[in-house]
């Protein structure tokens, strides 16, 4: 009979920080137009009639993701009811991201579902004149363990994160990796 447990454990994540000139509108419509806009199934696949095979899934999910890879999730536009509070800054989270990016992840450590898809935060910048992203560097979050396979595979979903950030910001990013 198994006991039941409960674990806390610390990690270090790293935050990035992208400040552009450009403004929050032209972002925000810089990443509407990389980063598809679909649905991932997320019901049972005998709920919906049929089980689709593993060439099928991949085949539907190519044919959603933008240009970037990365097809959006979720949009939450903290805009709508910041004002409420007196905070006239623009906000939108976005959570994105592409199963089969996720999946190259998973295999290693099924944990990393926790940060697969990724989210990103655009703002408005307080003086009205630019934009900020910032976002968790999925490695960062991921491999909290020893894990060269897990380290490897997250590295290609930060590279793929940044290269998006960085189209849609303007921003030249050359973040160094930290061994």
């Amino acid at each position: 009979m198994e006991e039941n447990a409960f674990s806390i454990q610390s990690f270090e994540a790293r935050r990035v920080r992208v400040e552009s000139a450009r403004s929050f509108e032209d972002v925000l419509l810089n990443l509407q137009q990389v980063v598809g806009n679909t649905t991932i199934p997320q019901g049972s696949p005998k709920a919906q009639g049929s089980v689709p095979t593993r060439e099928q899934f991949e085949q539907a999910i190519q044919q959603e993701v933008g240009e970037s890879d990365f097809t959006l999730f979720f949009e939450m536009n903290y805009g709508h009811w910041l004002p409420l509070f007196g905070i006239k800054q623009r906000v939108v989270r976005w959570i994105l991201g592409n199963p089969l990016i996720a999946i190259t992840m998973i295999r290693h450590d099924i944990t990393a579902s926790l940060f697969a898809p990724v989210e990103l935060l655009l703002l408005e910048n307080e003086s009205g004149h630019g934009s900020t992203v910032i976002y968790d560097q999925p490695s960062s979050l991921m491999v909290i363990e020893p894990n060269p396979a897990l380290l490897a595979a997250a590295r290609v979903l930060d590279h793929k994160l940044q290269m998006l950030v960085s189209r849609v910001t303007g921003v030249e990013l050359n973040q160094t990796e930290e061994q």
